[in-house]
Protein backbone atom coordinates (compact mmCIF):
# COMPACT_ATOMS: atom_id res chain seq x y z
CA UNK A 1 0.00 0.00 0.00
CA UNK A 2 1.35 3.42 -0.94
CA UNK A 3 2.32 5.64 1.98
CA UNK A 4 1.38 9.29 2.24
CA UNK A 5 4.27 11.52 1.30
CA UNK A 6 6.33 12.53 -1.70
CA UNK A 7 5.53 9.31 -3.54
CA UNK A 8 1.79 9.30 -2.86
CA UNK A 9 -0.45 9.19 -5.94
CA UNK A 10 -3.55 10.26 -4.00
CA UNK A 11 -3.81 13.59 -5.81
CA UNK A 12 -3.47 11.98 -9.22
CA UNK A 13 -6.02 9.30 -8.36
CA UNK A 14 -8.44 11.95 -7.11
CA UNK A 15 -7.98 13.77 -10.40
CA UNK A 16 -9.01 10.66 -12.37
CA UNK A 17 -12.05 10.08 -10.17
CA UNK A 18 -12.94 13.75 -10.45
CA UNK A 19 -12.80 13.56 -14.24
CA UNK A 20 -15.14 10.58 -14.20
CA UNK A 21 -17.68 12.21 -11.89
CA UNK A 22 -17.39 15.57 -13.65
CA UNK A 23 -18.39 13.82 -16.88
CA UNK A 24 -21.49 12.50 -15.08
CA UNK A 25 -22.28 15.98 -13.71
CA UNK A 26 -21.89 17.62 -17.12
CA UNK A 27 -24.02 14.95 -18.81
CA UNK A 28 -26.70 15.32 -16.14
CA UNK A 29 -26.84 19.08 -16.74
CA UNK A 30 -27.33 18.53 -20.47
CA UNK A 31 -29.88 15.75 -20.07
CA UNK A 32 -32.64 18.20 -19.17
CA UNK A 33 -32.26 20.22 -22.38
CA UNK A 34 -30.89 17.81 -24.99
CA UNK A 35 -31.29 14.10 -24.28
CA UNK A 36 -29.54 13.15 -27.54
CA UNK A 37 -26.12 14.54 -26.57
CA UNK A 38 -23.42 11.89 -26.09
CA UNK A 39 -20.26 11.78 -23.98
CA UNK A 40 -17.02 9.85 -24.24
CA UNK A 41 -13.74 10.03 -22.31
CA UNK A 42 -10.02 9.87 -22.95
CA UNK A 43 -10.06 9.75 -26.72
CA UNK A 44 -9.39 13.25 -28.05
CA UNK A 45 -9.63 14.87 -24.63
CA UNK A 46 -10.43 14.21 -20.98
CA UNK A 47 -14.15 14.52 -21.71
CA UNK A 48 -15.89 15.03 -25.06
CA UNK A 49 -19.48 15.83 -25.92
CA UNK A 50 -20.56 14.62 -29.35
CA UNK A 51 -23.06 15.49 -32.03
CA UNK A 52 -25.43 12.47 -31.93
CA UNK A 53 -25.81 12.42 -35.72
CA UNK A 54 -22.21 12.89 -36.87
CA UNK A 55 -20.48 11.69 -33.68
CA UNK A 56 -18.03 14.56 -34.06
CA UNK A 57 -17.00 16.61 -31.01
CA UNK A 58 -19.14 19.59 -30.07
CA UNK A 59 -16.99 20.22 -27.00
CA UNK A 60 -13.58 19.16 -25.71
CA UNK A 61 -13.23 19.49 -21.95
CA UNK A 62 -10.11 19.49 -19.80
CA UNK A 63 -10.73 18.86 -16.09
CA UNK A 64 -8.26 20.16 -13.50
CA UNK A 65 -8.73 19.30 -9.84
CA UNK A 66 -6.77 20.95 -7.05
CA UNK A 67 -8.03 20.31 -3.52
CA UNK A 68 -6.39 23.53 -2.30
CA UNK A 69 -8.07 25.77 -4.85
CA UNK A 70 -5.98 28.96 -5.02
CA UNK A 71 -5.55 31.09 -8.18
CA UNK A 72 -5.00 29.87 -11.72
CA UNK A 73 -1.51 30.66 -12.96
CA UNK A 74 -0.98 32.13 -16.43
CA UNK A 75 2.31 30.24 -16.68
CA UNK A 76 1.07 27.04 -15.05
CA UNK A 77 1.31 23.56 -16.55
CA UNK A 78 -2.42 22.91 -16.19
CA UNK A 79 -3.35 25.51 -18.77
CA UNK A 80 -0.53 25.23 -21.29
CA UNK A 81 -0.74 21.45 -21.38
CA UNK A 82 -4.44 21.83 -22.06
CA UNK A 83 -3.65 24.18 -24.95
CA UNK A 84 -1.19 21.66 -26.40
CA UNK A 85 -3.72 18.88 -25.97
CA UNK A 86 -6.38 20.87 -27.82
CA UNK A 87 -4.01 21.69 -30.67
CA UNK A 88 -3.15 17.99 -31.08
CA UNK A 89 -6.80 16.93 -30.82
CA UNK A 90 -7.95 19.43 -33.44
CA UNK A 91 -5.40 18.07 -35.91
CA UNK A 92 -7.42 14.85 -36.05
CA UNK A 93 -10.62 16.58 -37.15
CA UNK A 94 -11.53 16.45 -40.83
CA UNK A 95 -11.75 20.23 -41.17
CA UNK A 96 -10.03 21.97 -38.25
CA UNK A 97 -10.60 25.41 -39.83
CA UNK A 98 -14.34 24.90 -40.13
CA UNK A 99 -16.71 27.35 -38.49
CA UNK A 100 -18.10 24.50 -36.38
CA UNK A 101 -14.93 24.19 -34.36
CA UNK A 102 -15.72 22.51 -31.03
CA UNK A 103 -15.94 24.45 -27.82
CA UNK A 104 -12.76 24.12 -25.74
CA UNK A 105 -13.51 24.21 -22.02
CA UNK A 106 -11.13 24.29 -19.11
CA UNK A 107 -12.95 23.28 -15.92
CA UNK A 108 -10.82 23.99 -12.88
CA UNK A 109 -11.39 24.04 -9.15
CA UNK A 110 -8.99 27.00 -8.98
CA UNK A 111 -10.09 30.62 -9.38
CA UNK A 112 -9.31 33.01 -12.25
CA UNK A 113 -7.82 36.29 -10.93
CA UNK A 114 -9.35 39.42 -12.48
CA UNK A 115 -6.05 40.61 -14.00
CA UNK A 116 -5.39 37.43 -16.01
CA UNK A 117 -6.40 36.15 -19.44
CA UNK A 118 -8.35 33.43 -17.62
CA UNK A 119 -10.80 36.06 -16.42
CA UNK A 120 -11.12 37.39 -19.99
CA UNK A 121 -11.98 33.90 -21.25
CA UNK A 122 -14.82 33.25 -18.83
CA UNK A 123 -18.42 33.38 -20.06
CA UNK A 124 -20.20 36.66 -19.42
CA UNK A 125 -19.96 40.39 -20.09
CA UNK A 126 -16.24 40.63 -19.21
CA UNK A 127 -15.22 38.16 -21.91
CA UNK A 128 -12.68 39.71 -24.33
CA UNK A 129 -11.02 37.29 -26.73
CA UNK A 130 -8.71 39.87 -28.35
CA UNK A 131 -7.26 41.02 -25.05
CA UNK A 132 -6.92 37.45 -23.84
CA UNK A 133 -5.09 36.45 -27.02
CA UNK A 134 -2.67 39.37 -26.74
CA UNK A 135 -1.88 38.46 -23.13
CA UNK A 136 -1.47 34.77 -23.99
CA UNK A 137 0.95 35.61 -26.79
CA UNK A 138 3.01 37.72 -24.39
CA UNK A 139 3.17 34.92 -21.84
CA UNK A 140 3.97 32.33 -24.49
CA UNK A 141 6.80 34.41 -25.97
CA UNK A 142 8.44 35.16 -22.62
CA UNK A 143 11.83 33.45 -22.73
CA UNK A 144 12.02 33.65 -18.96
CA UNK A 145 8.88 31.56 -18.61
CA UNK A 146 8.90 28.14 -16.90
CA UNK A 147 10.87 25.51 -18.77
CA UNK A 148 8.19 22.93 -18.08
CA UNK A 149 5.77 24.68 -20.44
CA UNK A 150 8.28 25.89 -23.05
CA UNK A 151 7.31 23.26 -25.67
CA UNK A 152 3.59 23.83 -25.15
CA UNK A 153 3.95 27.60 -25.44
CA UNK A 154 6.08 27.23 -28.55
CA UNK A 155 3.42 24.98 -30.08
CA UNK A 156 0.86 27.73 -29.54
CA UNK A 157 3.09 30.42 -31.07
CA UNK A 158 3.79 28.21 -34.07
CA UNK A 159 0.14 28.49 -35.12
CA UNK A 160 -0.76 31.03 -37.79
CA UNK A 161 -2.20 34.26 -36.28
CA UNK A 162 -5.72 33.56 -37.53
CA UNK A 163 -5.49 30.01 -36.20
CA UNK A 164 -4.41 31.29 -32.78
CA UNK A 165 -7.40 33.59 -32.68
CA UNK A 166 -9.76 30.80 -33.70
CA UNK A 167 -8.32 28.57 -30.99
CA UNK A 168 -8.63 31.18 -28.24
CA UNK A 169 -12.08 32.23 -29.42
CA UNK A 170 -13.25 28.64 -28.84
CA UNK A 171 -11.91 28.56 -25.27
CA UNK A 172 -14.12 28.90 -22.20
CA UNK A 173 -12.64 29.00 -18.72
CA UNK A 174 -14.92 27.59 -16.04
CA UNK A 175 -13.16 28.36 -12.79
CA UNK A 176 -14.21 27.76 -9.20
CA UNK A 177 -15.73 24.36 -9.99
CA UNK A 178 -16.68 22.24 -6.94
CA UNK A 179 -13.89 20.12 -5.52
CA UNK A 180 -14.24 16.35 -5.30
CA UNK A 181 -15.53 16.42 -1.72
CA UNK A 182 -18.36 18.79 -2.74
CA UNK A 183 -19.28 17.09 -6.00
CA UNK A 184 -22.03 14.92 -4.51
CA UNK A 185 -24.10 17.99 -3.69
CA UNK A 186 -23.87 19.23 -7.28
CA UNK A 187 -24.61 15.76 -8.65
CA UNK A 188 -27.70 15.32 -6.48
CA UNK A 189 -29.03 18.69 -7.61
CA UNK A 190 -28.46 18.08 -11.33
CA UNK A 191 -29.88 14.56 -11.12
CA UNK A 192 -33.05 15.84 -9.47
CA UNK A 193 -32.47 13.91 -6.24
CA UNK A 194 -34.34 15.75 -3.49
CA UNK A 195 -33.27 15.47 0.17
CA UNK A 196 -34.91 12.39 1.70
CA UNK A 197 -34.06 9.25 3.58
CA UNK A 198 -33.25 7.53 0.29
CA UNK A 199 -31.27 10.38 -1.32
CA UNK A 200 -27.82 8.88 -0.73
CA UNK A 201 -28.95 5.42 -1.83
CA UNK A 202 -30.39 6.88 -5.04
CA UNK A 203 -27.18 8.82 -5.76
CA UNK A 204 -25.04 5.75 -5.04
CA UNK A 205 -27.16 3.67 -7.44
CA UNK A 206 -26.70 6.16 -10.29
CA UNK A 207 -22.99 6.57 -9.61
CA UNK A 208 -22.54 2.81 -9.51
CA UNK A 209 -24.16 2.55 -12.94
CA UNK A 210 -22.04 5.42 -14.22
CA UNK A 211 -18.75 3.87 -13.09
CA UNK A 212 -19.67 0.71 -14.98
CA UNK A 213 -20.32 2.85 -18.05
CA UNK A 214 -16.99 4.64 -17.52
CA UNK A 215 -15.09 1.34 -17.47
CA UNK A 216 -16.65 0.42 -20.82
CA UNK A 217 -15.87 3.87 -22.24
CA UNK A 218 -12.23 3.46 -21.24
CA UNK A 219 -11.93 -0.11 -22.54
CA UNK A 220 -9.40 -0.26 -25.38
CA UNK A 221 -8.22 -3.88 -25.57
CA UNK A 222 -11.51 -5.74 -26.01
CA UNK A 223 -13.86 -4.14 -28.60
CA UNK A 224 -16.73 -6.37 -27.47
CA UNK A 225 -16.64 -4.76 -24.02
CA UNK A 226 -16.07 -1.21 -25.25
CA UNK A 227 -18.72 1.50 -25.50
CA UNK A 228 -18.29 4.28 -28.03
CA UNK A 229 -20.29 6.77 -25.97
CA UNK A 230 -23.08 7.22 -23.43
CA UNK A 231 -26.06 9.41 -24.26
CA UNK A 232 -27.84 11.84 -21.98
CA UNK A 233 -30.99 9.85 -22.75
CA UNK A 234 -29.44 6.72 -21.23
CA UNK A 235 -28.55 8.68 -18.12
CA UNK A 236 -32.04 10.18 -17.97
CA UNK A 237 -33.51 6.69 -18.21
CA UNK A 238 -31.33 5.41 -15.37
CA UNK A 239 -32.08 8.52 -13.32
CA UNK A 240 -35.83 8.07 -13.78
CA UNK A 241 -35.59 4.38 -13.00
CA UNK A 242 -33.70 4.97 -9.77
CA UNK A 243 -35.88 7.87 -8.66
CA UNK A 244 -39.04 5.91 -9.45
CA UNK A 245 -37.65 2.93 -7.58
CA UNK A 246 -37.25 4.93 -4.41
CA UNK A 247 -40.46 6.87 -4.97
CA UNK A 248 -42.29 3.56 -5.55
CA UNK A 249 -43.83 4.67 -8.83
CA UNK A 250 -45.06 2.13 -11.36
CA UNK A 251 -44.01 1.73 -14.98
CA UNK A 252 -46.65 2.98 -17.43
CA UNK A 253 -48.82 0.38 -19.14
CA UNK A 254 -49.47 1.47 -22.72
CA UNK A 255 -50.57 -1.86 -24.19
CA UNK A 256 -54.16 -3.09 -23.92
CA UNK A 257 -54.58 -6.81 -23.27
CA UNK A 258 -57.09 -7.62 -26.00
CA UNK A 259 -57.63 -11.09 -27.45
CA UNK A 260 -55.38 -11.99 -30.36
CA UNK A 261 -56.95 -12.54 -33.75
CA UNK A 262 -56.77 -15.95 -35.38
CA UNK A 263 -54.23 -14.52 -37.82
CA UNK A 264 -52.03 -13.26 -34.99
CA UNK A 265 -52.21 -16.62 -33.22
CA UNK A 266 -51.40 -18.45 -36.45
CA UNK A 267 -48.31 -16.26 -36.80
CA UNK A 268 -46.84 -17.98 -33.75
CA UNK A 269 -47.38 -21.50 -35.08
CA UNK A 270 -44.03 -23.21 -35.37
CA UNK A 271 -42.43 -21.00 -32.71
CA UNK A 272 -40.69 -22.69 -29.81
CA UNK A 273 -42.98 -21.00 -27.29
CA UNK A 274 -45.93 -22.87 -28.84
CA UNK A 275 -44.04 -26.17 -29.05
CA UNK A 276 -43.24 -25.89 -25.33
CA UNK A 277 -46.96 -25.72 -24.54
CA UNK A 278 -47.93 -28.48 -26.96
CA UNK A 279 -45.37 -30.83 -25.38
CA UNK A 280 -47.40 -30.70 -22.15
CA UNK A 281 -50.67 -31.18 -24.07
CA UNK A 282 -52.07 -27.74 -23.32
CA UNK A 283 -55.45 -27.06 -25.00
CA UNK A 284 -55.52 -24.55 -27.85
CA UNK A 285 -57.68 -22.15 -25.87
CA UNK A 286 -55.05 -21.97 -23.12
CA UNK A 287 -52.24 -21.64 -25.64
CA UNK A 288 -54.07 -18.63 -27.10
CA UNK A 289 -54.39 -17.14 -23.61
CA UNK A 290 -50.66 -17.52 -22.92
CA UNK A 291 -49.75 -16.17 -26.36
CA UNK A 292 -51.77 -13.05 -25.59
CA UNK A 293 -49.60 -12.36 -22.55
CA UNK A 294 -46.45 -13.18 -24.52
CA UNK A 295 -47.45 -10.90 -27.41
CA UNK A 296 -48.33 -7.83 -25.35
CA UNK A 297 -45.58 -8.23 -22.76
CA UNK A 298 -43.03 -8.24 -25.56
CA UNK A 299 -44.59 -5.10 -27.05
CA UNK A 300 -44.71 -3.40 -23.64
CA UNK A 301 -41.08 -4.14 -22.84
CA UNK A 302 -40.05 -2.79 -26.24
CA UNK A 303 -42.07 0.37 -25.59
CA UNK A 304 -40.40 0.87 -22.20
CA UNK A 305 -36.95 0.53 -23.77
CA UNK A 306 -37.82 2.70 -26.77
CA UNK A 307 -39.19 5.52 -24.62
CA UNK A 308 -36.44 5.16 -22.00
CA UNK A 309 -38.75 4.14 -19.15
CA UNK A 310 -36.47 1.29 -18.11
CA UNK A 311 -32.90 0.22 -18.81
CA UNK A 312 -31.92 -2.94 -20.63
CA UNK A 313 -29.81 -3.80 -17.57
CA UNK A 314 -32.88 -3.78 -15.33
CA UNK A 315 -34.85 -5.91 -17.80
CA UNK A 316 -31.98 -8.38 -17.76
CA UNK A 317 -32.18 -8.53 -13.96
CA UNK A 318 -35.96 -8.93 -14.17
CA UNK A 319 -35.58 -11.93 -16.48
CA UNK A 320 -33.04 -13.47 -14.10
CA UNK A 321 -35.49 -13.08 -11.22
CA UNK A 322 -38.26 -14.77 -13.21
CA UNK A 323 -35.90 -17.53 -14.28
CA UNK A 324 -35.04 -18.19 -10.63
CA UNK A 325 -38.73 -18.63 -9.77
CA UNK A 326 -39.16 -21.05 -12.67
CA UNK A 327 -36.09 -23.06 -11.64
CA UNK A 328 -37.29 -23.50 -8.06
CA UNK A 329 -40.70 -24.61 -9.32
CA UNK A 330 -39.28 -26.94 -11.98
CA UNK A 331 -36.91 -28.68 -9.55
CA UNK A 332 -39.62 -29.15 -6.96
CA UNK A 333 -42.02 -30.82 -9.39
CA UNK A 334 -39.52 -32.98 -11.30
CA UNK A 335 -37.13 -34.24 -8.62
CA UNK A 336 -39.16 -37.40 -7.89
CA UNK A 337 -39.73 -38.42 -11.52
CA UNK A 338 -38.28 -41.74 -12.59
CA UNK A 339 -37.42 -43.22 -15.97
CA UNK A 340 -40.56 -45.35 -15.92
CA UNK A 341 -42.87 -42.36 -15.29
CA UNK A 342 -45.41 -42.39 -18.12
CA UNK A 343 -45.62 -39.76 -20.83
CA UNK A 344 -49.05 -38.62 -19.64
CA UNK A 345 -47.77 -38.18 -16.09
CA UNK A 346 -44.84 -36.15 -17.40
CA UNK A 347 -47.21 -33.89 -19.30
CA UNK A 348 -49.27 -33.45 -16.12
CA UNK A 349 -46.12 -32.47 -14.23
CA UNK A 350 -45.28 -30.01 -17.01
CA UNK A 351 -48.68 -28.36 -16.66
CA UNK A 352 -48.12 -28.05 -12.90
CA UNK A 353 -44.73 -26.42 -13.57
CA UNK A 354 -46.35 -23.96 -15.96
CA UNK A 355 -49.27 -23.09 -13.66
CA UNK A 356 -47.13 -22.68 -10.54
CA UNK A 357 -44.51 -20.65 -12.38
CA UNK A 358 -47.20 -18.27 -13.63
CA UNK A 359 -48.39 -17.79 -10.05
CA UNK A 360 -44.85 -17.13 -8.83
CA UNK A 361 -43.87 -14.58 -11.49
CA UNK A 362 -47.17 -12.67 -11.41
CA UNK A 363 -46.07 -10.56 -8.44
CA UNK A 364 -42.49 -9.90 -9.56
CA UNK A 365 -42.05 -6.17 -10.32
CA UNK A 366 -40.20 -5.11 -13.46
CA UNK A 367 -39.06 -2.09 -11.48
CA UNK A 368 -38.13 -2.68 -7.85
CA UNK A 369 -40.41 -1.02 -5.35
CA UNK A 370 -43.29 -0.84 -7.82
CA UNK A 371 -46.18 -2.96 -9.00
CA UNK A 372 -46.23 -4.64 -12.41
CA UNK A 373 -49.26 -6.14 -14.16
CA UNK A 374 -49.26 -9.94 -13.84
CA UNK A 375 -49.39 -10.49 -17.60
CA UNK A 376 -46.01 -8.75 -17.97
CA UNK A 377 -44.38 -11.47 -15.88
CA UNK A 378 -46.39 -14.22 -17.62
CA UNK A 379 -45.42 -12.98 -21.07
CA UNK A 380 -41.79 -12.39 -20.14
CA UNK A 381 -41.34 -15.93 -18.85
CA UNK A 382 -42.83 -17.19 -22.12
CA UNK A 383 -40.27 -15.09 -24.00
CA UNK A 384 -37.56 -17.04 -22.17
CA UNK A 385 -39.30 -20.30 -23.07
CA UNK A 386 -39.10 -19.15 -26.68
CA UNK A 387 -35.29 -18.82 -26.51
CA UNK A 388 -34.16 -22.24 -25.31
CA UNK A 389 -32.47 -22.99 -28.62
CA UNK A 390 -30.29 -19.85 -28.45
CA UNK A 391 -26.77 -19.55 -27.08
CA UNK A 392 -28.03 -18.58 -23.61
CA UNK A 393 -28.09 -21.83 -21.62
CA UNK A 394 -28.31 -19.81 -18.39
CA UNK A 395 -31.71 -18.61 -19.56
CA UNK A 396 -33.00 -21.96 -20.82
CA UNK A 397 -36.34 -23.01 -19.41
CA UNK A 398 -39.30 -25.14 -20.32
CA UNK A 399 -42.39 -26.83 -18.91
CA UNK A 400 -42.06 -30.49 -19.85
CA UNK A 401 -39.68 -32.44 -17.56
CA UNK A 402 -37.76 -33.52 -20.67
CA UNK A 403 -37.85 -30.14 -22.45
CA UNK A 404 -34.07 -30.12 -23.09
CA UNK A 405 -34.24 -33.43 -25.02
CA UNK A 406 -37.36 -32.27 -26.86
CA UNK A 407 -35.61 -29.03 -27.86
CA UNK A 408 -32.64 -30.98 -29.24
CA UNK A 409 -34.99 -33.21 -31.25
CA UNK A 410 -36.74 -30.11 -32.58
CA UNK A 411 -33.45 -28.57 -33.67
CA UNK A 412 -32.39 -31.79 -35.40
CA UNK A 413 -35.68 -31.94 -37.28
CA UNK A 414 -35.29 -28.33 -38.43
CA UNK A 415 -31.79 -28.94 -39.79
Amino acid sequence: MAQAGSHSAAGQMTGYLYQCELALLELAERSWDDATIEVRMELLDDIEFLDPETHTPLELLQSKHREAAGPLSETGKDFWRSVASWIDALKTLADPLAATMPLLRLVSTQVAPTDTFFHLLRSGPDRDVRKALTRMEEIAADTNGPGGTAKDRALFLALAPERRYQLVNAMIVHDGAPVMSDLNLSLAKELGITPSGHAQAALDAIKGWWYRMAVELLERKNPQRMRASVSAQELACMRDEVLHRYAEKDLPITESLRNLTETEIAGYEGRLVVSQMRWIDLPDVEIAMHLRSYHYARAQRSAWLRTFKITSERLEEYEQELHYEWERTFRRHTRRLRDHTSGTERQDVGQQVLDDTMDKVADKPARRGSTTAAWIGHGTIHSLADQVDTMRPDRALGWHPDYTDLCKQREEQDQ
